[in-house]
């Protein structure tokens, strides 16, 4: 049995085993997924990278901790495979830089260690780690490690996907009432074009969606501001407009 563990309750996970011996792989149903493997062990990592790359991942390998540290600033994965014990920064530092990171702080994190013990697990988890798979590994491990956690990844991918939407947009900040074009959509948020708004207002935000007509109501952050474009974030949306976005979204060729 592989021991993989999901240690994200905030994420709807919970933890658990997962036995090799009830699932088996699809590889041609295996989604494209862009991940990094991080670890210091040569042997460790070619198979890692192996073995994703054989179920059709896109893998980014590395084996120095600052070079993981700038690929994590430049580049947003769909799943970062960690080794705890790297040389500084550690495993540990890695996974808080991961967590304050713009691109990659939703990322899902896959410790990736020889320790088993239950202060490591906690640890890894109240820094933001998503599963925690203990070594050694091998091929068969990783596949099943692949099986399980690809799942979450793509649910977080897909906030991410963005499509381009031209709509008429109304915002209500305060009392008062502004319109706004958009540019684009996502499940997590949209760009706008609008003005007199600045970085971390709330605002109210109203639309509909192309075809259907679809009426979507959402609170929202701005979260960037260059000139008279907007990066909104949804803060809450009720779980018709969820699904509709949801819907929108997939319907639209990306």
């Amino acid at each position: 049995m592989a021991l993989v563990r999901n240690l994200s309750p905030a994420c709807g996970g919970f933890i658990s085993t997962y036995d090799e011996g009830k699932s088996r792989i699809r590889r041609s149903t295996v989604p494209s997924l862009k991940l990094l493997v991080v670890e210091d062990d040569v042997p460790s990592l070619e198979l890692m990278s192996e073995v994703f790359s054989s179920l059709k991942a896109e893998v980014s390998s590395v084996a120095d901790s600052e070079k993981a540290a700038a690929l994590i600033d430049r580049q947003r994965f769909d799943g970062i495979f960690l080794d705890l014990g790297m040389p500084r920064p550690d495993g540990f530092q890695l996974a808080r830089l991961i967590r304050s990171s713009a691109l990659n702080k939703s990322t899902p994190i896959v410790i990736v260690t020889g320790l088993d013990d239950k202060q490591a697990m906690q640890q890894a988890f109240s820094i933001g780690a998503t599963f925690f798979l203990q070594k050694p590994i091998d091929r068969q491990k990783l596949s099943r490690l692949f099986l399980t956690v690809r799942g979450g990844m793509l649910d977080n991918r897909r906030r991410y996907v963005r499509v381009p939407l031209r709509a008429d947009v109304v915002l209500g900040v305060g009392s008062k009432t502004m319109r706004a074009s958009s540019w684009n959509l996502s499940e997590g948020g949209m760009q706008l074009e609008a003005e007199g708004l600045q970085t971390g207002s709330e605002v109210r935000l109203s639309f509909r969606l192309p075809a259907s007509e679809i009426a979507i109501e959402a609170e929202c952050r701005v979260v960037w501001v260059q000139k008279n474009r907007l990066g909104i974030q949804f803060t809450k949306v009720n779980a018709s407009s969820q699904q509709a976005i949801r819907n929108f979204i997939g319907g639209v060729d990306h």
